[in-house]
């Protein structure tokens, strides 16, 4: 299988990126993607490549939905411009990201007040603080965030479980563990010590949409499938994921094309009515053409292929 290498730009700084990187390939079940973060270790990276191999390979579960629910994602912009995004996307639903390095608390309740003005009553309103929080400022905030946007959730407050542990028996907003699990050497922990009240998959860091089907039939919790600011290659894996659950009680975290200034595809998975469809995708040449990186970028990320493919080895043995 030939892995090819893309490079999006990204309009806004997301994640402290501004350019989207990664691989595509195809076997014998259709397209896949390898596009784990630059900053990630071969030993982190071994799943994302196992979870390509799987969706290139294998046959993706039975669906048992054809569309699938999804938030907008806003990131740490000011408020003008997060009403913007959640205007323009369709979605009942935005996940918001917040506690970002350099901004302050009343920056976060400017942007969720922001959306939770377009979205009405009726919409829902996530915040993802991707871990930055100790339990103390998590509960300030968390107060204060949910007074100005009648929150659904917040995602990674604290960093380890024990902190969501000790913050989920301070606070009556719901807590859903990302990095808890997809980081973790035990994703099951954060149920067992009650950690959490939904577990958020993602299907390359998880080591694929079977893998990740696993782990929500032993987790016990409420699913939302998100992504990894992927193509939409990466995306369809999610989406299948989701399709796959036996319950899917709230939208997933696969709107997020609207970060990325280019695809792979012809016609990219950008939600119509807040809905993005199930199935495979195929990479387009002309488009493929439009984002394909540069000679010195393909090396580097075929020389990283090679250093995690032999790390997955080795772990194997």
């Amino acid at each position: 299988m030939q892995f090819r290498t893309f490079a999006i730009a990204m309009p806004t700084r997301f994640r402290g990126i501004e350019r989207r990187e990664g691989m595509v390939l195809r076997g014998e079940a259709g397209w896949a993607e390898f596009s784990p973060f630059l900053g990630y270790d071969d030993t982190a990276c071994v799943p994302w490549l196992a979870a390509a191999l799987d969706s290139a390979e294998r046959p993706w579960p039975e669906p048992v939905r054809d569309s699938i629910p999804v938030n907008c994602i806003v990131p740490a912009v000011g408020p003008e411009h997060a009403a913007d995004i959640v205007r323009r996307s369709g979605c009942a639903t935005a996940k918001i990201k917040v506690a970002e390095r350099g901004q302050v608390l009343a920056d976060d309740m400017l942007r969720v007040e922001a959306v939770r003005d377009v979205l009405g009553r009726s919409g829902r309103v996530r915040i993802d603080a991707n871990g930055a929080w100790s339990v103390d400022d998590a509960r300030l905030a968390i107060s204060t965030l949910d007074a100005a946007g009648d929150l659904e959730y917040v995602e990674q407050p604290c960093a380890t479980v024990e902190e969501l542990a000790e913050l989920r028996r301070a606070i009556d907003v719901p807590i859903a563990a990302d990095e808890s699990i997809r980081r973790a050497d035990d994703p099951l922990r954060v149920a067992r010590l009650e950690a959490a009240d939904i577990a958020v998959l993602k299907v390359q860091p998880l080591g694929g949409v079977h893998a990740c089907l696993e782990i929500a039939e032993r987790i016990g919790l409420p699913i939302v499938v998100s992504g990894a600011v992927e193509s939409s290659v990466g995306l369809a894996a999610g989406l299948a994921l989701a399709a796959a659950l036996p319950e899917l009680p709230y939208a997933c975290g696969l709107g997020s094309n609207s970060l990325l200034d280019g695809d792979v595809v012809t016609t990219p998975l950008v939600p119509v009515d807040g809905h993005l469809p199930v199935g495979r995708v195929e990479v387009d040449e002309d488009a493929f053409e439009s984002v394909a990186a540069d000679a010195e970028t393909d090396a580097r990320w075929q020389s990283r292929l090679a250093s995690v493919r032999a790390q997955r080895e080795r772990v194997a043995r």
